[in-house]
């Protein structure tokens, strides 16, 4: 059987699987259990990545059909910064799951200026998992914060940008549309921060951010890398999301309420 490895973002870990991306998503989301729900991100590894880190070692004498010969699921080989012992060009398709086990896969593209606003919204998945504002577009933001410079950094970050709405030029814009973020007052005071401290780069809003992603908050879309090293994932559009890729969209939508 074929062994696939991936790349889980919530939580962290290295998987190899003999499930191919659809079928290791819904594990992921649902497992084997129908109580079981619950939002999934994880990239493919190329199988074929040549490492001195310990997990890829070995993997196929531990990655191994069950005595039925039914498949493996899942074989952790590592829980534990895992993210940045994996070079950012073995990462394939990024796979968004929803809580019923539905998954989207998105394809790197060059990254794009982002030059229409004064702000940016970051939700960053790992290693670590604050919400944070910024004037750095995507790519300075990466550099910024695997920085080793720095006196806060990592050694590499996965994360996604979300949208202000008029936040993004207009701190004190009555129109929110329908922003979905509580304390959109603490918000505004954080962007109004780095209005008043030109050399302050970023703002923390939420520290530790275990809520699942809503979908349609994405902006632009996803983001792995280090240093200058960034691949980007494009989210679709809703209208594209909706023509082409409705039964995620519907659920990723239901999964809210919305």
């Amino acid at each position: 059987m074929k062994i696939h490895l991936y790349l889980s973002l919530n939580p962290e870990a290295l998987i190899a699987s003999h499930l191919a991306p659809e079928e290791f998503g819904a594990y992921l989301a649902v497992g084997t259990q129908k109580y079981s729900r619950g939002q999934a991100m994880f990239f493919e590894v190329d199988p074929d990545i040549h490492s001195a880190y310990p997990p890829f070692q070995g993997i196929a004498a531990r990655c191994q059909p069950h005595l039925d010969g039914s498949p493996r699921r899942s074989t952790y080989l590592a829980i534990y910064r895992v993210l940045e012992h994996v070079p950012v060009a073995a990462l394939g398709q990024l796979h968004l799951v929803t809580h019923d086990g539905r998954v989207l896969a998105l394809n790197s593209a060059p990254v794009t200026s982002t030059v229409d606003r004064c702000f940016h919204l970051y939700q960053e998945f790992c290693p670590v998992t604050p919400r944070v504002v910024s004037t750095l577009d995507p790519a300075e933001f990466c550099a910024r914060l695997t920085d080793a410079t720095q006196p806060v950094n990592v050694p590499r970050i996965a994360f996604a940008e979300l949208t202000l709405g008029r936040l993004a030029t207009d701190i004190d814009s009555s129109d929110v549309g329908n922003l979905p973020y509580s304390g959109l007052q603490h918000l505004r005071e954080c962007l109004r921060e780095l209005n008043r401290k030109p050399g302050k780069p970023t703002k923390v809003t939420v520290r530790n951010v275990r809520d699942d992603v809503l979908y349609r908050t994405i902006q632009g879309g996803f983001y792995v890398g280090q240093g200058h090293e960034v691949k980007f994932y494009p989210m679709p559009a809703p209208t594209e999301l909706d023509s082409a890729h409705h039964e995620w969209w519907h659920s990723a939508q239901a999964s809210f309420g919305s």
